[in-house]
């Protein structure tokens, strides 16, 4: 058993054009005892964010009709505590972008990789952010 599986019970919320990608990523994380929630465009992704206090958000960067980088701009300006993490199967990005999210990880990455980016980052957000993600979670439904 990896020692990360006993730390796992944080919400994800994907973000994807793709039906069948967001699947495949929620059939990756949530044996791991992640809760996987999805969106399918960057309206939906705010709408989410607005409503639930997630532990991070992963970002396809190549999104039909939306440009991954004003949806992280989008998210930062809203939630400027919210862990981002860039997923991509390019090896280059603009690096605009990369100055707005957490992490980034290719796309080949495997499940466990991916696994370990994720409780990076949201170990690193919980230590630094100003409030916990409980808070954060119960101002977005009140705000």
């Amino acid at each position: 058993m990896s020692r990360l599986t006993g730390m796992r019970s944080s919400t994800l919320l994907c973000v994807d054009d793709r039906q069948e990608s967001l699947q495949l990523r929620k059939d990756s994380l949530e044996p791991l005892g992640y809760s996987v929630v999805t969106a399918t465009s960057s309206s939906a992704a705010i709408a989410t964010l607005e409503r639930m206090a997630v532990a991070a958000v992963l970002l396809e960067y190549k999104l039909e009709g939306m440009d991954a980088e004003a949806v992280a701009h989008h998210v930062k300006q809203r939630f400027p505590n919210q862990p981002i993490i860039l997923l991509s199967g390019y090896s280059e990005m603009r690096e605009s972008v990369l100055w707005l999210v957490d992490d980034y990880v290719m796309r080949s990455e495997p499940v466990q990789g991916l696994a370990q980016v994720i409780e990076r980052v949201i170990s690193r957000s919980r230590k630094f952010a100003p409030h916990s993600t409980e808070m954060a979670g119960t101002q977005r439904r009140t705000a």
